[in-house]
């Protein structure tokens, strides 16, 4: 009975209370966006790197080797040599490592030795591997192979030729040994977007000639006797290792960790992955709050709206009373209105964010590298849909408070 009669109350407030459910059902779904946006980048975030079991470098913090090997952030304390890569790789445990040096750069990108074995091994988001937009990896020692962003910020195409700079945003280039862009690797949304990719060899090929910092005088080396040369580095900046059980990890690491003949360090990366997003975590507080009080302003305009409409319903109440309602039944009737209103703006705001979310989702994964989650509503999107639900119910009491307080007289009496 109170419901058909509340659905017919609102009915007759088609134009009133539809402006409300939409404002709050926009609401809604600013909130659940932002919610899949902040899962959605956190899960890109951690899955930055997969399926690499360690991490090895000199000894430094969890966070700091992370931000070195994997995100191409700060520089380097010291590097480890290929003595001690070697002794890893030859462990029992190990199935695979690939080494990668840093300290180069190209433009405001940073450079990144390596070999071959890293475009077959490298995975992210899960179970992800490497894809060419075009060419492919490098099979000679002055080829590159860049990042979808290098290519599209400074409109490099495959077979063209660059030159690497000496060092982190050095004016020295290495203008007498350019390599040729092999391969455009197609968009991953990690920091190898923004990565020129060369070999070991090539990077070792191109400093040949340097010392201490600097060029040494006199002709370059032809790169016929670079070709000739052993061009294997003395030295890398750190190794992504790969074990044949992971059973085997933490036993690898404590082995790694206590390596006497030099400083090393091993980790994990999802763990140090977790760390750093602790830390650069904070923007999703604030998102969430903002989002938050957009929908807390939608429901005190609701109840704005529910004290509005009241003086309006002054009769409409009178008559209730003057045929049997109790005010209990008056206040009921209001807030169920008002749980009808949270039901059908909630149900609407979902489904627009899935709708949004399902049409803009592949250019946001094109652009940004990005991928959103879309599925059915989760229990975290269920609590929210709750919350507004209850916290609606609860911000009619205060009119419904008023309409109860309303006597027969009040309504019935004619104002001039």
């Amino acid at each position: 009975m109170i419901l058909r009669l509340a659905i017919a109350s609102l009915r007759a407030r088609a134009l009133t209370v539809g402006l409300t459910i939409l404002s709050i059902a926009l609401s809604v779904t600013l909130f659940l966006g932002v919610e899949k946006i902040r899962i959605g980048a956190q899960q890109s975030f951690e899955g930055t790197i997969s399926g690499t079991d360690l991490i090895f470098g000199a000894r430094a913090g969890s966070v700091q080797l992370l931000l070195h090997t994997v995100f191409r952030i700060g520089t380097p304390t010291n590097n480890v040599t290929w003595e001690s890569v070697q002794d890893v790789a030859a462990r029992p445990e190990v199935a695979w490592v690939v080494p990668i040096s840093l300290g180069d750069s190209h433009f405001q990108f940073r450079v990144m030795g390596t070999t071959a074995a890293f475009f077959d091994r490298f995975r992210y988001r899960g179970t992800q591997t490497l894809r060419f937009a075009s060419g492919q990896a490098f099979d000679d020692l002055f080829d590159a192979v860049i990042g979808a962003d290098v290519a599209a910020e400074l409109g490099y195409q495959e077979g063209q030729p660059i030159v690497l700079s000496h060092g982190i945003a050095s004016f020295v280039a290495h203008e007498d040994w350019p390599f040729r862009i092999s391969g455009i690797l197609a968009r991953t949304g990690t920091p190898l977007d923004r990565t020129v990719i060369v070999s070991l060899e090539g990077l070792e090929a191109i400093h040949v000639d340097w010392q201490g910092g600097g060029r040494r005088p006199g002709s370059p080396t032809p790169k016929a006797a670079l070709r000739a040369m052993d061009l294997t580095p003395q030295s890398v900046t750190a190794a992504l290792v790969g074990v044949e059980s992971r059973l085997h990890i933490f036993q690898l690491q404590r082995w790694i960790n206590g390596y006497r003949q030099e400083p090393l360090m091993a980790i994990l990366p999802g763990v140090a992955l977790s760390e750093l997003w602790q830390i650069v975590g904070l923007a999703e507080i604030a998102l969430r709050a903002v989002s938050a009080m957009v929908v807390i302003t939608a429901l005190f305009g609701m109840t704005a709206s529910t004290f509005a409409s009241l003086n309006e319903r002054r009769r409409e109440m009178a008559i209730w009373r003057a045929n049997g309602g109790s005010p209990g039944t008056i206040l009921g009737l209001l807030v169920l209105e008002a749980v009808l209103m949270g039901v059908i703006a909630s149900l609407i705001g979902i489904a627009l964010v899935h709708a949004v979310l399902f049409a803009i989702r592949p250019l946001i994964d094109s652009t940004f590298g990005l991928w959103l989650p879309i599925g059915w509503p989760g229990a975290q999107e269920l609590m929210i849909v709750a919350v507004v639900i209850g916290t609606g119910a609860l911000a009619s009491l205060l009119p419904g408070w008023r309409a109860y307080r309303m006597s027969l007289a009040d309504g019935m009496m004619v104002r001039t």
